[in-house]
């Protein structure tokens, strides 16, 4: 995924794109999917289920965007894939037990 975020241009072909693209727009659904998941094991006012909310919307508003066979939809999607590793990690660290 950092190398992905880190093309200048990737000189690949549109087909290349279009499958990368689709297979991090599943792979982001299924995150997606564990985000939701942990989020409604936190209280409604709880900040950390309110961030992840804004995070699921976007990746809402993100995966519902038509794939293109380009270098910026992969980059779209992997910057999608990023933030929601990102609230997953912290929604798991909000169950785990203080050391």
């Amino acid at each position: 995924m950092s190398a992905v975020l880190a093309w200048k241009s990737s000189h690949l072909d549109d087909c290349d794109h279009e499958q990368i693209a689709l297979q991090m727009t599943e792979h982001a659904r299924g995150l997606a999917c564990d985000v939701h998941r942990h989020a409604l094991r936190l209280p409604e006012r709880d900040g950390r289920r309110a961030l992840a909310e804004v995070v699921l919307g976007d990746a809402e508003r993100i995966l519902a965007e038509p794939l293109e066979a380009t270098a910026a939809c992969v980059q779209d999607r992997a910057r999608l894939i990023r933030a929601l590793y990102a609230r997953l990690d912290r929604l798991v660290a909000a169950f785990d037990p203080p050391a």
